[in-house]
């Protein structure tokens, strides 16, 4: 009689502990389903290495996860496979503890972003790809012709083959994959300025244009004046005048270049040097976007052969169909400026800088 007494009392112990139980899992599973009390969108930058613990008590102690104990238990009641992806997390205002965890432990970060401005040298996207924290750098040790060879083009200058805009990432994508859609993009955008251009432009090939667009992209920054400064180039280009464009000695120059165009300068032959060499340099001189692209295949209806900055301080330029007009305009310039007289360059295609 004992014996089924204290079975029966182990019993009844048992059947009670186990609605305890399952009485606080209802309650907890309850507890996390409830809107949380962040009044506002909340962040949470995970870095490599942390421990779920340790990112749990973060939230915690930002007011989006209950104390971390519930939490704790709450995961062994509910095991999901536990990835903390690195990157930074954002929950939406009240968003439930269970919300939370589950953003948590899949990986759903924000994406990253990296921006190729308009007209940077390919240097300088190279410069920002390997600063960029949130990226795996696997060509950070080679070098541009290695790149290249990497991407199927081994051969083709790098420079001007990639197209700027923001491109968005996972964090710790690698570096290889903005390369691939960067030069991808632009070569898209290129086949299509080029397949669309207008009849007759003296350019020989897809390249040709490639490298009047990035010239154009680095002598105006003015949407209104692309076309037309496209227009100055290519008719100097059918008539055999030399472009005689700043911005090509400047990147002949290269990092000697100290913010000055000297007469030795313009004077010093490289292969880049407009003022002493017929045609287009051999390469791009910049990273040209789709604005500057479309102008080079489709530039004004304009005689223009010069132009020269109006020194408004707008960025604007004076377009001459003929160097008397082209000199006036130059000497206005100087002279709102502020300078006594042209120096020797104000009598060639392009603005003084």
């Amino acid at each position: 009689m004992r014996v089924r007494t204290s079975f029966g009392l182990l019993l009844g112990f048992v059947v009670l502990a186990g609605a305890a139980l399952a009485a606080g899992a209802w309650w907890l599973a309850q507890r996390m389903q409830q809107p949380g009390p962040a009044e506002t969108v909340q962040r949470i930058a995970v870095p490599a290495g942390a421990s779920l613990r340790s990112v749990l008590r973060r939230l915690e102690a930002q007011g989006t996860l209950p104390p971390a104990p519930l939490t704790e238990i709450y995961l062994r009641l509910h095991p999901q496979a536990a990835r903390l992806a690195i990157g930074t997390y954002e929950f939406p205002a009240h968003a439930s503890p269970a919300e939370v965890l589950e953003q948590l432990l899949s990986g759903r970060t924000l994406l990253e972003q990296i921006t190729i401005v308009e007209g940077w040298r390919f240097a300088e996207m190279r410069q920002a790809l390997d600063a960029h924290p949130m990226l795996s750098h696997e060509w950070r040790a080679l070098d541009d012709a290695a790149v290249m060879t990497r991407l199927g083009h081994a051969g083709l200058a790098a420079e001007g083959r990639f197209f700027p805009d923001t491109y968005r990432f996972a964090p710790g994508t690698a570096d290889r994959r903005i390369y691939e859609l960067a030069f991808a993009r632009m070569q898209q955008e290129l086949e299509r300025a080029w397949s669309t251009r207008a009849p007759g432009l003296p350019l020989a090939d897809e390249s040709a244009l490639l490298t009047l667009a990035s010239i154009v992209e680095k002598e105006t920054g003015r949407a209104d004046e692309r076309g037309r400064v496209a227009a100055v180039f290519v008719n100097r280009l059918r008539q055999g005048i030399r472009l005689q464009s700043d911005p090509t000695v400047i990147y002949g120059i290269g990092p000697r270049y100290d913010g000055d165009i000297r007469t030795r300068d313009l004077t010093t032959d490289t292969p880049y040097n407009t003022y002493t060499r017929a045609g287009l340099p051999p390469t791009p001189i910049a990273l040209p976007g789709a604005a500057s692209l479309a102008a080079a295949a489709h530039p004004d209806d304009s005689a223009a052969l010069y132009f020269v900055a109006t020194g408004r301080g707008d960025g604007s330029h004076h377009f001459s169909a003929t160097l008397a007009e082209h000199n006036a305009a130059v000497q206005a310039f100087l002279e709102r400026m502020g300078q006594a007289r042209p120096r020797a360059r104000a009598q060639a295609g392009n603005s003084p800088r």
